[in-house]
């Protein structure tokens, strides 16, 4: 019960390496530790709980910002909040325990092996875990490493295989108390490998000068559904979004920016529909386009509605809808309730007002904007944390948006979701243009650098020039999550061959 409280213990501590804190240098150290548990574990079923006690502590820290969506809806108690996160840790933390299970099972006789099994096993499970009852990949090991030199690695071998890096170091710092200092020079070799391998060089400057405005108006999810916040939020959209100029430019607005209906088939919401597409298109100049979030409402009929989307329109002059994109991954019980029947009939509703699940869309697409903007990939908030599921690979698109409304995910939220946000920029080689109501908006550049950010809870926008994309695909985007995972096996495989010899 000690080794458990204790595991229990240092991940709640390590969810601290993750942002907003983002004490990094705790997550490879806390691996240390669950090492030297799992080695000390006499039975498979101890070793799992290490692990699984691990995953609990850390999960029930680090995702503390959905009980906060639990307080902007009135239709359950703001306290089942916090039951929400500790049923979710509780299941997140299978995919941890299954990976010390692996290294006890296969690699407890060796030290060497078993750490080169548990960061195998660690990539493959966190892979499951963004895979299984349609994923949730929040807080991958890499994600504590956005703020250094290292998420460079992220390009070669993806969010997964880093996280697996994660686990060696942490792994290393482990043997190295048993001064085993081999796995520490082999780790630090491979590292400057990878390192000084050619990867796709990103140009220093645009070739073509892009004019992108991203628009924060910090208008938080308690007034969203205020009297008369759709005229207001319009208005102040508008201001700071400014009139059209000499110049083209490309105007970014957060997802739901604008809350009636973009689209809507029901023959006497027309009118309405355009009405919104009208109002926002004041800004739209000859040659702008504007990026918006909305919702599209479908009818088979003309009178009721049969269907929703959670969208992005690209809107031109006078209101015209130029494309638009629908989300795919959308999120549990705040855009669709699962299993209705049942948890209607037990008092549970979506977090988000409506009866009306919403559909999800065909998946990554692209979208050409003409000339001189290019080709665009759409990420709807949530989406964006997907490794490997961000871009339509027969279609690399220049730049990857990602509308999201963070306004209910408290003050943790939003900067985890930036990190994970600046790993898919890095993997793909392409900059990612981020708009929220509440913050944190960003410009990211190729490499996943943050070129330019506007703060948590301010009112705002960013000017700037559009960053170019890496000249040529990376080689994640290349292979995408088929290279972690065979990494993942390859380390898994090594360790287990050399969990034969004792040690």
């Amino acid at each position: 019960m000690r080794l458990i409280l204790l595991a229990l213990a240092l991940g709640a501590a390590s969810a601290f390496a993750f942002e907003p804190t983002g004490w990094w240098p705790l997550l490879p150290v806390a691996f240390a530790v669950p090492c030297e548990l799992i080695c000390r574990s006499k039975t498979l079923v101890r070793g799992l709980l290490v692990g699984w006690a691990f995953g609990v502590g850390q999960f029930a820290v680090a995702l503390n910002w959905i009980a906060t969506a639990f307080t902007f809806q009135s239709n359950m108690p703001a306290w089942l909040g916090w039951v929400g996160v500790l049923l979710l840790a509780l299941y997140l933390a299978v995919y941890p325990a299954l990976a010390a299970g692996l290294a006890w099972r296969f690699g407890r006789a060796n030290r060497v092996a078993m750490v080169l099994i548990l960061g195998g096993a660690w990539a493959v499970t966190e892979w499951l875990r963004g895979t299984v009852f349609t994923g949730f990949p929040w807080n991958p090991a890499a994600a504590v490493l956005v703020s250094t030199p290292l998420i460079s690695m992220s390009s070669f071998i993806g969010t997964y295989g880093l996280s697996a890096f994660v686990v060696l170091l942490g792994g290393t710092v482990w043997l190295e108390y048993y001064r085993k200092w081999f796995p520490l020079v082999v780790i630090l070799a491979v590292t400057a490998l990878v390192w000084l391998l050619p990867t796709s060089a990103v140009p220093s400057d645009p070739l073509t000068i892009r004019n992108v405005r991203v628009v924060q108006p910090n208008i938080g999810q308690e007034n969203r559904w205020d009297p008369g916040f759709a005229d207001l939020n319009a208005r102040r959209l508008a201001t700071l979004s400014g009139p059209p100029t000499a110049e083209p430019r490309l105007v970014l607005w957060p997802e739901s920016a604008i809350t009636a209906p973009v689209q809507d088939e029901r023959q006497r919401a027309q009118a309405s529909a355009q009405f919104e597409r009208t109002r926002a298109a004041a800004v739209v100049g000859p040659g702008d386009r504007l990026l918006t979030g909305g919702i599209a409402l479908s009818s088979a009929d003309g009178s009721t509605i049969t269907g929703a989307a959670n969208s992005v329109f690209v809107i031109g002059p006078g209101g015209q809808i130029l494309g638009r994109y629908d989300k795919a991954h959308l999120t549990p019980y705040g855009e669709y309730l699962p299993m209705r029947p049942l948890l209607s009939a037990i008092g549970l509703s979506r977090l988000a007002p409506g009866d009306t699940d919403f559909t999800p869309g065909p998946g990554p697409r692209t979208i050409d904007l003409g000339l001189p903007w290019g080709k665009v990939a759409i990420q709807l908030c949530y989406e964006i944390v997907f490794s490997g599921q961000v871009v339509d690979r027969s279609n690399r698109p220049s730049f990857i948006f990602n509308p999201s409304n963070d306004a209910w995910f408290g003050r943790w939220g939003p900067p985890q979701h930036l990190a994970q946000t600046r790993l898919r920029a890095a993997e793909e080689g392409l900059p990612v243009l981020r708009a929220t109501p509440t913050g944190i908006s960003a410009v990211i550049d190729a490499r996943g650098n943050i070129v330019k950010q506007l703060p948590w809870r301010a009112a705002g926008v960013i000017d700037a020039v559009l960053p170019p994309a890496a000249n040529a695909r990376t080689p994640f985007a290349r292979g995408g999550n088929a290279i972690p995972v065979l990494l993942g096996f390859l380390l898994l495989i090594g360790g287990i061959v050399l969990g034969r010899r004792r040690g």
